[in-house]
């Protein structure tokens, strides 16, 4: 084969040529965009509460949204082991920010939720989020925003399936 016939598609300026650097912009553009993320978390579980640990920040956000959870599901909603998840449902515990009590349904298990002091706190620091995110926003054009948020949910289900 001579070289003149291999096909680089790193110099194309065809569809695939196209498309290729299509993706790598996004995946640039998520790397920046999830290091930022974390980044913040981190600030908002401190100001949870200072021993939180930023994983843990995530399941005050799951359990505000969908109310009491066994633990069963939350460990499968953000895809860890059982062990993971009793680990950081106990730190929760220990510093008042949930509770959990038998679930009536099944005495053998348990419901996760809330305590009013752990509600309190979460909704303190995620309203000071959203004030930060219209700060930051404050520019774009309220469709564009909602646009943004369908495009990020529609990518955040078809990374569940």
């Amino acid at each position: 084969m001579r070289s003149a016939d291999v096909h680089d598609n790193s110099t194309d300026s065809g569809a695939d040529g196209e498309a290729d650097r299509e993706f790598l912009a996004l995946e640039r553009e998520l790397a920046v965009f999830l290091r930022r993320a974390r980044a913040s978390s981190g600030e908002m579980a401190r100001e949870v509460h200072p021993e939180l640990e930023p994983a843990a920040y995530g399941l005050l956000v799951r359990l505000e949204e969908a109310g009491e959870q066994r633990a069963t599901e939350l460990a499968g909603y953000f895809g860890v082991g059982k062990a993971t998840m009793s680990r950081q449902l106990r730190a929760l515990e220990h510093l008042g920010l949930v509770t959990r009590e038998p679930d009536p349904a099944d005495g053998r298990a348990s419901l996760v939720r809330l305590t009013g002091e752990g509600l309190a706190r979460f909704r303190r620091v995620r309203d000071a989020r959203r004030d930060r995110y219209v700060r930051k926003l404050a520019g774009w054009d309220r469709g564009e925003v909602a646009e943004l948020a369908r495009l990020l949910h529609q990518l955040n289900k078809r990374a569940e399936g």
